[in-house]
């Protein structure tokens, strides 16, 4: 049986490879701090499949075709075509089409209908945090894609119930796995937009509290209330609920937060508690 060994929450976003050391020596320091943290307990997990959510940016998906969640499920993932991201890793980034297909059914079975990928190319929304984190060796990586681009969005409710639906597909999975899921995006930041820059800090604080308090009913309406005015960009807290629902919505560590305007995003790191 497949066994939840970790849970964990980062920030993306194109500066942070383009613009790495724009934030100046001292607050540089202090994120790669955080992310050393967060790849510290990464590491302690020793995941053999890896569920990264996250969004898409116009790489694989346009509104002709725009799924609301697509689940990668190929041998085979493709690297970021994005020119300006330069990771280490390989471009050719190996899947779990078992435990992806398994994901799958288990939506199926369960009413959910996800569009499925034997093809996906995973962005900077996907690598960048695995890059930051410390990994030199990445596990098997099973994409999710959620729609946090062009509404209508799924609600946040919908995406907690998703984090649900794949706590059970691996608790039910039959092989020996340990898995875990890391959720990227967020906090607060607006792109393209007329206040493109912009950082809402009292918003991101919040977000941290009821995350940590595991009151997921006080949680949604929150989330549902505050969002939309904290950015286009926050939606991507969409991808932060799916890990709690997956989590069990037990309260997390806030691991910290970096509202560095010069990488337009009010940076967030989180772990889940999850039961021994």
């Amino acid at each position: 049986m497949a066994k939840l060994v970790g849970a964990f929450a980062a920030s993306h976003g194109p500066l942070m490879a383009r613009n790495w050391e724009g934030v100046g020596p001292q607050r540089l320091a202090s994120v790669t701090r955080t992310f050393g943290e967060l790849g510290r307990r990464f590491a302690e997990c020793r995941a053999d499949v890896l569920i990264v959510v996250s969004p898409d940016h116009w790489v694989n998906f346009f509104i002709d075709n725009l799924p609301s969640i697509c689940i990668g499920v190929g041998e085979m993932h493709e690297g970021s075509p994005e020119p300006w991201l330069k990771v280490p890793f390989d471009n050719a980034i190996a899947g779990h089409p078992e435990f992806a297909l398994h994901l799958a059914d288990t939506a199926l079975q369960r009413d959910f209908e996800p569009s499925l990928s034997h093809h996906l190319k995973l962005d900077h929304g996907f690598l960048i945090p695995l890059w930051k984190m410390g990994v030199t060796q990445l596990p098997a990586i099973v994409p999710i894609i959620v729609n946090i681009i062009e509404p209508p969005l799924p609600s946040f409710k919908r995406c907690y119930a998703w984090g649900e639906l794949i706590r059970r597909a691996i608790d039910s999975y039959p092989g020996d796995l340990r898995v875990a899921i890391l959720a990227t995006g967020g906090l607060s930041h607006s792109i393209g937009e007329p206040d493109m820059g912009r950082l809402d800090e009292e918003f991101d604080r919040q977000c941290f509290e009821h995350f940590k308090s595991g009151d997921v009913p006080t949680l949604m309406e929150f989330l549902d209330r505050r969002t939309e005015a904290a950015g286009n960009g926050a939606a991507e807290v969409r991808n932060w609920v799916v890990a709690h629902g997956t989590a069990g919505g037990q309260g997390f560590d806030a691991l910290g937060y970096h509202p560095y305007q010069e990488w337009y995003i009010g940076c967030g790191f989180a772990s889940w508690n999850l039961p021994t």
